[in-house]
């Protein structure tokens, strides 16, 4: 089968592809540094790497069009940009344009777990990016996931941080927040065979 990776580079998307490429599939992955990728993945069979930026919708012509599936892991909370759910959509619209011109059969789509009352700026861009990707062209499968807990992980990395250096802190009461985490095995387990 011929996937496409969106954020390969990222946190998940670098766990997954090893998995997908020992099942022998073959993996087209647009990444916005060419170079950078490819000191990652030097000397990967069945890898495609493609220079395109999903906020650019002209740079996703050079991404192959006979695909099967799409992994939609692209994330922009990590950009610098306060507006991020303006990336994040934008991105989501390009995605959907190229998506539905493809051979795409199915796209798989990380997403936080939202409610339909109280959400952050952050859960309610990502609830937005799913009714974007949304299509009849394509089958659209979402996985909610809350704080994705392991090594490398921003959310683990902060956590990890805030134990090592305060032994004890005086928060807010609206940081009294309950959270179901969820193991990164886990997380690549569901999306491995999705």
């Amino acid at each position: 089968m011929k996937i496409l990776i969106t954020g390969a580079t990222g946190y998940i998307g670098k766990r997954l592809i090893p998995l997908l490429l020992n099942d022998g599939h073959t993996l087209v992955c647009p990444v916005r540094d060419l170079q950078r990728a490819e000191n990652y993945y030097k000397n990967k069979e069945q890898l495609i790497l493609v220079e395109a930026d999903f906020l650019d919708r002209k740079s996703l012509e050079k991404i192959p069009e006979d695909i099967d599936v799409a992994y939609y892991l692209i994330h922009s909370m990590t950009n610098s940009a306060r507006e991020f759910h303006i990336l994040e959509e934008k991105c989501a619209i390009n995605f959907k344009y190229f998506a539905e011109k493809t051979s795409i059969r199915q796209v798989i789509y990380l997403s936080g777990i939202t409610n339909d009352t109280k959400l952050s700026k952050h859960l309610l861009s990502r609830k937005n990016v799913e009714t974007t990707l949304s299509s009849k062209k394509y089958s659209l499968t979402t996985f909610k996931a809350g704080i994705i807990v392991g090594s490398g992980s921003s959310s683990f990395e902060i956590i990890r941080d805030l134990v090592e250096k305060l032994p004890a802190m005086i928060a807010p009461k609206w940081l009294d927040t309950k959270t179901q985490p969820l193991a990164i095995r886990d997380v690549l387990s569901f999306l491995h065979n999705a």
